[in-house]
């Protein structure tokens, strides 16, 4: 059998009812670039780049721990990677799926590789934070952000697999999920291992890697990723994990989120998931530098200030209590909806 590339088209691949190959596909990208929506111009932007001869994307990344930067994606490394997708959760050619998400971002890309690879039967709606409503469909497979799964729970029975990335999924949200009978998968990823390479079922502790991927830890306790398939050798993350085995980890939170205060190492991660379900404004915690402690546990929350019920620290221990409260009107955040911690410090 030959090897698959980013050159195949599945011949059970719909996108929005129709099939289409990679001529009929081209066509269409041209006219979504002349006559589309704003949301259908960057799909066929991408649909001509993809079917072009170079063999790489140049893709953003989401700018969460840094300023954006644009990388190279090889796209055999994109069709691998979608091949994988489809081995773990045992997808099968004709299975309908829904595409919500931006396509300028490897989320949104993703979808359409997966499809054009595995012969997904998908449907390409415009990005919004309610993708579900007015939707009737049934969908074997559908990737979210936390927003629109939040928005869609009434709908969620409408959907078999659903994956959720680009943020965490809260405690509160996470006990939604346990009940549903979607199946949900919160999934690890980064543009530069081409989107996911672990997923875990809501409740879960532990992520599982996906097929061909191999994982270890630096000196730090941070995660290490090699993933030959995906051109991945030894990338270097800061996420402090626990290894349950060769093919599992616990995240613990980020190594340049922790805080060091008197000496105790504080995981903001795991403070957050205790105060989720107690303050309903957005909010983080962070440590600012301090005199005495080295570093101080500041809580910050969006919005107008008011009066914290000491009841909201029931669950933290001692060292854990945040030391001062500071309200901010509005964070500032990425495109994708994900706070920008590091520029908030900085007025701090």
């Amino acid at each position: 059998m030959n090897k698959l590339t980013y050159k195949n088209v599945h011949n059970k691949f719909k996108l929005n009812g129709f099939h289409f190959n990679n001529e009929d596909l081209c066509r269409v990208a041209y006219s979504f670039i002349k006559e589309g929506s704003e949301y259908e111009k960057p799909v066929g932007a991408f649909i001509l780049d993809w079917f072009d001869n170079n063999p790489y994307l140049e893709i953003m990344t989401s700018g969460t721990t840094g300023k954006p930067k644009i990388i190279r994606v090889q796209k055999q490394a994109m069709v691998n990677s979608a091949l994988a997708t489809g081995d773990f959760f045992q997808l099968q050619s004709g299975n309908r799926a829904l595409n919500c998400l931006p396509v300028k971002y490897i989320a949104g890309k993703m979808m359409f590789v997966r499809a054009f690879i595995l012969g997904l039967d998908m449907d390409f709606v415009a990005p919004s934070s309610s993708p579900m409503n007015r939707n009737e469909n049934n969908y074997d497979f559908v990737a979210m952000v936390p927003l629109q799964v939040e928005n869609s729970l009434t709908q969620l029975n409408q959907i078999k697999i659903l994956i959720v990335g680009g943020a965490k999924i809260n405690n509160d949200l996470e006990k939604k999920l346990i009940q549903s009978k979607c199946k949900v998968f919160e999934t690890y990823s980064m543009t530069e291992t081409v989107t996911h390479i672990a997923a875990k079922r809501v409740g879960d502790k532990a992520f599982t890697i996906l097929p061909n991927i191999f994982i270890s830890q630096d000196d730090r306790n941070c995660l290490v990723i090699s993933a030959p398939n995906l051109n991945v050798k030894n990338i270097v993350t800061n996420d402090i994990v626990e290894l349950v085995s060769d093919n599992q980890f616990i995240w613990l939170g980020r190594e340049d989120n922790v805080i060091n205060s008197g000496g105790i190492k504080l995981f903001p991660e795991q403070i957050e998931a205790k105060l989720s379900e107690k303050i309903s404004n957005r909010f983080f915690v962070a440590g600012i530098p301090d005199e005495k402690l080295g570093e101080k546990l500041i809580l910050f929350i969006e919005g107008n200030e008011y009066q914290i019920e000491t009841s909201v620290y029931d669950d933290l221990n001692k060292f854990e209590k945040p030391k001062e409260i500071k309200f901010i009107p509005y964070f500032a955040e990425t495109e994708t909806g994900k706070i920008k911690r590091n520029e908030i410090l900085a007025l701090y």
